[in-house]
């Protein structure tokens, strides 16, 4: 189904683009850190036959408005709700993965009238509770050489299996477009914290991890879980963070039962 883009604007002034897809109750569908609404590729088509499914370009990304300026997830989380009054939509599910996720949460926490029901997939609640990813993956995704670097976030998304049979596309490694000057999503990511609140989320939650992702451990979701009043939690097994993407079939279906309910 084609998918159609707008604009709007944020508190600040900076544009925000948006893009809508099928038809039915609205689901918000927010990606990972640092990528543009393409994260959602080959996956967002599992939601359009019950869903008018919307994605956003976050700040820095696509064709939204680039400032230099530091941000966070609840700035993110603020961004979308400019989105849903531009298309007149007092409540939507929010399905957040990653950075996505976290900011879903602020979504959740500060908006409770606007979101009907969550999901948090492959993400975490962020701050000193939270389990971080280890070094070893930290020096992989950091060093020098390009190209060694995006096979190993490659390899954190997905197994090796999946890897062996598929050349792509790769629309979960990034905007390649995101100028330098923009690039603070990652302080924005890092600085997420919000465990003092989870206990304030009273939308039905569906919290879901690959088992083996290492980007960000699959413990953190046994964590939201806890955390979020009457929240329930799938750990997948065999999958890493692009879950998603890579067991579509059981990923898209739980997601897509669990908002049917």
């Amino acid at each position: 189904m084609a998918v159609g883009q707008e604009f709007t604007r944020a508190q600040d002034g900076t544009s925000l683009a948006f893009q809508v897809a099928g038809a039915g109750r609205p689901l918000v569908l927010l990606a990972g850190q640092a990528n543009n609404h393409r994260w959602w590729d080959g996956a967002r088509e599992d939601f359009e036959g019950a869903h008018r499914t919307i994605t956003t370009d976050y700040r820095g990304t696509g064709a939204s408005g680039k400032p230099d300026q530091p941000c966070s997830t609840e700035d993110f989380a603020e961004d979308v709700i400019a989105v849903l009054d531009a298309l007149g939509i007092d409540s939507a599910d929010v399905y957040g993965t990653s950075m996505g996720g976290r900011s879903a949460q602020w979504l959740a926490i500060n908006h409770p009238d606007r979101v009907r029901r969550l999901v948090l997939g492959c993400t975490s609640p962020g701050g000193p509770h939270a389990v971080e990813r280890d070094a070893a993956v930290r020096r992989a995704l950091a060093q020098p050489d390009r190209d060694a670097a995006e096979r190993a976030l490659l390899e954190l998304m997905y197994s090796p299996e999946w890897l062996a049979s598929h050349d792509g596309p790769r629309t979960v490694l990034g905007d390649p477009d995101m100028p330098v000057h923009a690039r603070h999503h990652l302080a924005a990511s890092n600085g997420h914290n919000a465990w003092d609140r989870l206990d304030e989320i009273c939308s039905p939650t569906l919290v879901l991890h690959g088992a083996d992702d290492r980007m960000t451990p699959a413990s953190n979701a046994e964590l939201l879980a806890q955390r979020i009043p009457n929240a329930e939690a799938h750990v997948l097994p065999g999958l890493r963070h692009a879950y998603f993407h890579e067991n579509r079939p059981v990923a898209s279906k739980l997601v897509g039962d669990f908002l049917a309910r």
